[in-house]
């Protein structure tokens, strides 16, 4: 896991959430499927004294935090443009679920590395 200090938000309007607050995020871990690296996994971990998913619910299909976290992978050399919400089932938690693309995964080997494939 890549350890990540930043601040986004939530507007609240999820399918399973309706909090609009600040949530802190701490790591970010990247796996992908098949050989092809064409399809993967982004998770994006939070701290979770700020967010509780049994309090909060899940982070999930909310729209801010989505608009902001392309925002900060694409400050940070990523496609952030190649995310976007896995499916309900997936999310954790302490970690939002995403699907990448292979576009997503070039630019996240290019910046730390070979990845392993799961």
């Amino acid at each position: 896991m890549k350890t990540v200090n930043t601040v986004l938000n939530t507007a609240g309007d999820g399918y399973w959430s309706n909090t609009a607050k600040a949530v802190n995020i701490v790591g970010l871990d990247m796996s992908y499927v098949n050989d092809e690296k064409d399809f993967g996994e982004l998770r994006v971990y939070f701290n979770t004294k700020d967010w509780n998913v049994n309090v909060d619910g899940l982070i999930y299909t909310d729209r801010q935090f989505a608009k902001e976290l392309e925002v900060f992978l694409t400050a940070q050399g990523l496609a952030g443009d190649n995310v976007g919400y896995s499916e309900q089932g997936m999310q954790g938690n302490s970690y939002v679920s995403l699907d990448v693309e292979g576009k997503f995964i070039v630019t996240w080997e290019a910046k730390f590395g070979q990845l392993v494939n799961v």
